[in-house]
């Protein structure tokens, strides 16, 4: 055999080598009864994967990990103490629904500009 510096085969004259041994033996002409029925047959019965079949299994394996969490939740919940508006960061916090409203009407009491009252 012929060897590389490295040790390695030479993969050129192994190549040669098979295919001087592939072309010195004669193809065989038989082909097996119904061969290429059996494949088509065969190939035509795999079935065909259902990708809203695949989403379904996904959402369903990954609804067991999100339960456990929203019960961990909640239990957790039960033994946080609430927030009394006494210990808050500002003294003068008030309701939501009355910081949601001056948020929302802050635009409205804001006086005009200027280019508006020259039109």
């Amino acid at each position: 055999m012929d060897v590389k510096s490295n040790g390695a085969m030479n993969l050129e004259l192994l190549n040669q080598k098979l295919l001087a041994a592939a072309r010195r033996r004669a193809p065989d002409d038989r082909v097996p009864y119904a061969f290429e029925k059996r494949i088509m047959a065969r190939l035509a019965s795999a079935p065909v994967p259902d990708g809203l079949a695949l989403w379904a299994h996904g959402l369903w394996r990954a609804a067991i990990p999100c339960l456990a969490v929203v019960v961990l939740l909640g239990v957790s919940s039960l033994f946080v103490a609430p927030e009394t508006p006494a210990a808050s960061a500002t003294p003068a916090s008030s309701e939501l629904s009355q910081e949601f409203e001056n948020t929302m009407l802050a635009a409205v009491d804001q006086p005009a500009s200027s280019t508006e009252d020259e039109r």
